[in-house]
C-alpha cells in the first residue's frame, strides 16, 4: 500500500468513525493489524488519532480489553511525537490504560478463581476404553473430528475481528459482511461441545432409510420397527420373510414401519489394529462394515448400531453422557441419549462374564457405549458419510459428588 492509498483509506475510515458507522471498528482495526502505520506515511498526528479512535470502538467487554489497551498504549507511545501533545492528555490516557488493566485482573480472577476443596494433587479420572479397533476409535476417529469440526466451523479473519465491536448505534445492514460476527464458531460452549468431546463414527457411508431405493454396496438390512416392537426381516424371492425362518410376512415395501439400513465398504484406511471377527468369504473393505450391520439391532424405531466399546470408569465421581453429535440432526437423524452411571445388566450375558478379574479394575464399573439413532419425523432418508461424528460422550460428575443450592438460601457476604 503506497503513502496516498494509506491516507485515502485514513480518510475514508474517519469519514465511517465521524458518521459512527459499524464497520468502522472491524475495518479499522483490520487495517492496523495488517499493515505497520509507521511504513504507511501517516503522520503521528493520524496514527494517533486511529488508535484513539479505533480504542473507543471495541466492545465495552473485559475479554476485549486486551486488544483496547494495545491501542491505547501505542497511542500513548506516540503522543510525544504529535503537535497536539498535552500533559493532561496523556495522564488521561494512563488512567484509562490503569483502569483497564485492573479490571482486566478482575475478570481473569473471576473467569479462573481457584476453588477451595478441589482435589489438587493432579490425579485426574481414568476412563479406560476395551475395543477391538483401539487405533481407529481412539486415535484416527478423533483426528477426523477434529478436522471435521474445524472445517465446518473455522471463523474468517473478518468474522473474527467483528467479534470485537459492537456499534452504540447500529443500522440495518446484512449484506454488509465487516460487521458479521453471528457464527455458530464464535460461540465457545458450542464449539467445546463438538472439540471438547469423545466422538464415536464409523470408517464408512451408513445409511438409514424408510424406503428399500438404492441401498449402499456393501450390506443390506431390514427391520419392522415401531414404538415398542421391532423385529429383522429379510428379503427374499420379492417378499419379506422372517430374518430367522422362511415365513413369509404380509408386509407392503412402502409399510411406514420398515427401516432399511445398509453400508459401503471401508472409507478410511488408516485403521490400525482391528480385532473383529470379519467373514473371510468377502474382501476385508467389505466384511469389516458387514461385521457392524451383522451386529446391529433395533430397539423400537431407533437402530443401534454396537461398536464393541467397552467403557471403565469410577462411577462413585463420575458418570459419561453419550448422545448424538451436535451436528447429527443435520443429516436428518435424532441421537438418543443415555447416562452411564454404573455396571449394568446380569452376570448370566456373556458380555458380562468374567469381568473384573484384572487389578486395574478394581473399584470400577463398566458400560457399553452405542449409537441409537432414530430418523427425524418428515426425513426418508438419510445417509452419513465416513469420518463424520455421530455419538459423543461426555464424563460429568456423578449425582452424589455435587448439591445444587438455591443462591437465596446462602447468608450475604
Amino acid at each position: 500500500m503506497t503513502s496516498e492509498e494509506a491516507r485515502a483509506h485514513y480518510n475514508f475510515l474517519l469519514t465511517l468513525y465521524i458518521r459512527k458507522a459499524e464497520t468502522f471498528g472491524p475495518m479499522a482495526f483490520a487495517f492496523l493489524k495488517d499493515h505497520s502505520l509507521e511504513q504507511t506515511g501517516l503522520t503521528p498526528e493520524e496514527q494517533f488519532t486511529l488508535y484513539t479512535a479505533v480504542a473507543e470502538a471495541f466492545a465495552d467487554e473485559p475479554k476485549r480489553y486486551t486488544h483496547k489497551l494495545d491501542c491505547l498504549q501505542k497511542a500513548a507511545d506516540i503522543l510525544p511525537r504529535t503537535s497536539f501533545f498535552d500533559p493532561g492528555l496523556a495522564r488521561q490516557i494512563h488512567q484509562d490504560i490503569l483502569r483497564l488493566k485492573t479490571e482486566l485482573d478482575f475478570y481473569t480472577a473471576a473467569m479462573r478463581p481457584e476453588r477451595a476443596g478441589i482435589n489438587r494433587s493432579g490425579e485426574a479420572q481414568r476412563i479406560i476404553i476395551e475395543t477391538d479397533m483401539p487405533d481407529y476409535f481412539l486415535a484416527t476417529a478423533q483426528q477426523r473430528a477434529s478436522a471435521y469440526y474445524q472445517t465446518k466451523y473455522r471463523l474468517t479473519k473478518e468474522s473474527k475481528i467483528a467479534q470485537h465491536f459492537s456499534g452504540p448505534t447500529r443500522r440495518f445492514e446484512p449484506d454488509t459482511t465487516a460487521v458479521h460476527k453471528e457464527f455458530p464458531g464464535a460461540c465457545a460452549p458450542f464449539v467445546s461441545a463438538r472439540t471438547g468431546a469423545w466422538h464415536v463414527m464409523l470408517p464408512f457411508d451408513l445409511k438409514i432409510s424408510r424406503l428399500p431405493d438404492d441401498p449402499l454396496d456393501a450390506g443390506l438390512r431390514i427391520w419392522y420397527a415401531k414404538i415398542g416392537y421391532s423385529f429383522p426381516l429379510r428379503y427374499e424371492m420379492g417378499r419379506l420373510c422372517s430374518y430367522y425362518d422362511d415365513q413369509v410376512l404380509e408386509i407392503a415395501m412402502n409399510d411406514p414401519h420398515l427401516l432399511f439400513v445398509s453400508v459401503s465398504p471401508l472409507k478410511e484406511q488408516n485403521l490400525g489394529t482391528v480385532d473383529r471377527a470379519v467373514s473371510p468369504d468377502v474382501p476385508f473393505e467389505v466384511g469389516l462394515p458387514r461385521a457392524f450391520l451383522d451386529a446391529t439391532n433395533t430397539l423400537g424405531p431407533y437402530v443401534q448400531i454396537s461398536c464393541n466399546i467397552k467403557v471403565w470408569f469410577d462411577a462413585a465421581a463420575v458418570n459419561l453422557l453419550v448422545q448424538g453429535a451436535p451436528d447429527i440432526h443435520e443429516y436428518g437423524l435424532e441421537g438418543g441419549a443415555g447416562l452411564l452411571t454404573r455396571t449394568y445388566a446380569s452376570e448370566k450375558t456373556a458380555a458380562y462374564a468374567g469381568t473384573g478379574s484384572r487389578p486395574w479394575q478394581q473399584g470400577l464399573s463398566f458400560n457399553f457405549v452405542n449409537m441409537h439413532l432414530q430418523l427425524l419425523p418428515e426425513v426418508t432418508t438419510s445417509v452419513i458419510p465416513a469420518n463424520t461424528p455421530i455419538f459423543s460422550l461426555y464424563p460429568v460428575v456423578a449425582r452424589n459428588q455435587f448439591e445444587l443450592t438455591d443462591a437465596r438460601s446462602l447468608a450475604s457476604g
